[in-house]
């Protein structure tokens, strides 16, 4: 396996009139191709600001960020923008869907910023709607005709209609049912067998089982790693492992 990502004494602080918080401290961190990262941590650790700095949406105050071997933490924000839009998927933690586009055109839009064959892409939106628990109904509704569990679900499909490089998902099933979120991790866990690289926040053991290692954040420094190897859906070892581990990490 080789470096896809790498994070070099990474620092990123906010500051107002009366102080400074620094809320990443000196922190390094490496992701091979084809990992399937997760980031865990008290509420405050950093967890959000290290994916959004990784990412290129957030510019770090110090350190530097390597893309395959590239520094990117230089980039100019145009070009930061190609690289996200060449490489890089989001989930995020509030949907940012267009209210006055269709559920299929919302995935069509980012998606033909990559693709131009639009038959092609829209077939493949709606198999990846499809296997995350949405059916054709909704394909022509609109965001504010639909759940809140469902928009989130839109916003997952949105995310991967490219099959970026690497995928960057925050929270990705907190607004999700039991079933809806074992949809969507199916559908992770799928794209990385394949060899996607993904990056992902959570605060939800069971999502964070999906992982290959755990990697857990606390006051800006990853304190801890847990290594849980290729996951295996009946493994109770692996619940096992990853409790031990949190709880080790006061979690």
């Amino acid at each position: 396996m080789s470096a896809i990502l790498k994070a070099k004494d990474l620092c990123k602080t906010f500051s107002n009139e009366s102080m400074q918080q620094h809320v990443l401290k000196n922190l390094n961190v490496t992701i091979e191709k084809g990992d399937f990262t997760v980031i865990m941590g008290n509420s405050g650790s950093g967890k959000s600001t290290l994916l959004y700095a990784l990412s290129g949406m957030d510019r770090p105050t110090l350190g530097s960020i390597s893309y395959q071997g590239e520094e990117i933490s230089g980039y100019s924000n145009d070009k930061l923008a190609v690289f996200r839009r060449k490489h890089c998927g989001f989930v995020f933690q509030q949907n940012y869907l267009n209210d006055t586009m269709s559920v299929l055109d919302n995935i069509m839009a980012c998606g033909l910023l990559v693709s131009k064959n639009r038959k092609e892409l829209a077939e493949w939106a709606k198999t990846l709607l499809l296997q995350v628990g949405l059916s054709e109904t909704v394909f022509r509704k609109f965001p504010t005709q639909l759940s809140g569990g469902e928009q989130q679900r839109v916003a997952v499909v949105r995310g991967i209609i490219n099959e970026p490089e690497i995928l960057f998902a925050d929270e990705p099933t907190g607004a999700l049912n039991s079933q809806n979120t074992e949809n969507v991790l199916n559908v992770f866990t799928q794209l990385n067998q394949k060899g996607q690289s993904i990056v992902m926040v959570t605060h939800d053991m069971k999502s964070a089982r999906r992982g290959n290692r755990v990697l857990y954040l606390s006051d800006g420094v990853i304190t801890g790693e847990c290594n849980l190897g290729v996951y295996e859906s009946k493994h109770p070892e692996r619940h096992e492992k990853l409790r031990n581990f949190l709880q080790e990490m006061g979690w």
